[in-house]
């Protein structure tokens, strides 16, 4: 079975940079905003050098989108990406693709796949970045208001209540396709592309309850409907397969606190260390589980002979080489199925009356990051 890898050129980190900041702009655009985020939070988010940030940078502003300002930071030039805006081929099929960018790995693998399922001749795919912001995924709404044939859109905080159902629902009267992933708000009549997560859940708790563990505590994202699809088959699963079950045991979290390299790291090994008897971690995303694998090296805790830990939504490519047990993000072949999905939406005049959502089975990789106790 080919991977994005065999079909789509990997880009180099200086480039992934380089499309997070044209992204960016594009985003802020319509806001008072013309700051780039700084070079430390792009070596952050990105784990990559100051040298391969300012070679991103100095390519825009070749292009002569972005200029630096010495002591200050860099700028984009707001009428230069005002003027690419307008640029739009208005005789293409145009897509808007409305992602949180938290993971920036599973973001680009769908980029790849959904550019892959694309006939670039005749279509055109639009970027937006909410940062999981309410304010940004409205301000995205209004730019796609028009102009677009469809969207592809993964909600924001879709567990709390939305103020923004109402763009949804203007933008739907059009009769522009709007076809989710990932994260979707209940109670709209919207298709969706998402995971079976608690059937991912339940796969995760038995491998570790057939190790013997019996503690096993879980990290859990509570601002978004993926988080507490997890959390429910988390606990139903602990139940079924007689572990522990008690609330102490799940630290509760937003997705915004990811970024937080100083407090948060140190809240999740507060919680840990809380749970004397716990002995396996079940972590809600990759992004947490990076965080616990670094903190269990600092502190010395060894993977898996003095704690097992397991993952949901693993979304880097190196997962078959990786020794984690994990749930595998569909990532690519999400795309492919969504970009697809969306243009079979754009062709039938009856989309509402035909069913186009998809719910991906757990594909689980099993690593050895799972000791028997």
């Amino acid at each position: 079975m080919k991977t994005y890898k065999d079909v789509v050129p990997q880009r180099t980190k200086y480039q992934i940079v380089y499309d997070y900041l044209l992204v960016y702009i594009d985003q802020n655009k319509f806001t008072g905003n013309t700051k780039l985020p700084s070079e430390n939070f792009l070596c952050r988010k990105f784990s990559v050098s100051r040298e391969t940030v300012r070679s991103a940078v100095r390519l825009l502003s070749r292009e002569g989108l972005v200029k630096s300002v010495r002591g200050s930071g860099s700028f984009f030039d707001r009428a230069q990406a005002l003027k690419a805006e307008r640029s739009t081929d208005s005789a293409k099929t145009q897509i808007g693709f409305i992602t949180q960018g938290h993971d920036y790995n599973t973001s680009s693998n769908l980029v790849r796949g959904i550019e892959h399922a694309l006939n670039r001749d005749s279509v055109e795919l639009k970027i937006f970045m909410t940062d999981n912001k309410l304010s940004n995924e409205r301000r995205c709404l209004e730019s796609c208001s028009t102009g677009f044939d469809g969207l592809i859109i993964d909600g924001v905080k879709a567990s709390i209540m939305n103020p923004n159902l109402d763009c949804y629902a203007r933008i739907d009267r059009s009769n522009t396709r709007l076809l989710f992933f990932n994260n979707y708000y209940m109670g709209t009549p919207y298709h969706k592309v998402i995971i079976d997560d608690a059937a991912c859940a339940d796969a995760l708790v038995k491998r570790l309850t057939d190790a013997g563990h019996r503690h096993i505590a879980g990290i859990f994202m509570y601002d978004n409907y993926q988080g507490q699809e997890k959390y429910n088959g988390f606990m139903r699963s602990l139940i079924k397969y007689n572990a522990v079950f008690r609330d102490e045991y799940v630290k509760w979290c937003i997705s915004d606190e990811s970024y937080d390299t100083g407090a948060f790291p140190r809240s999740l090994w507060k919680f840990i260390k809380g749970l004397p008897r716990a002995t396996a971690l079940v972590c809600c995303n990759y992004m947490i589980l990076n965080i616990m694998l670094e903190l269990f090296k600092e502190k010395g805790v060894r993977v898996p002979e003095d704690f097992s830990i397991v993952c949901f939504d693993y979304s880097a490519q190196d997962w078959q080489e990786s020794s984690i047990t994990a749930s595998i993000h569909p990532g690519f072949d999400m795309g492919v199925r969504v970009g697809e999905n969306i243009l079979k939406m754009v062709d039938d005049p009856g989309f509402r009356d035909h069913d186009y959502s998809y719910i991906y089975p757990p594909r689980i990789h099993d690593g050895n990051s799972i000791s028997k106790v």
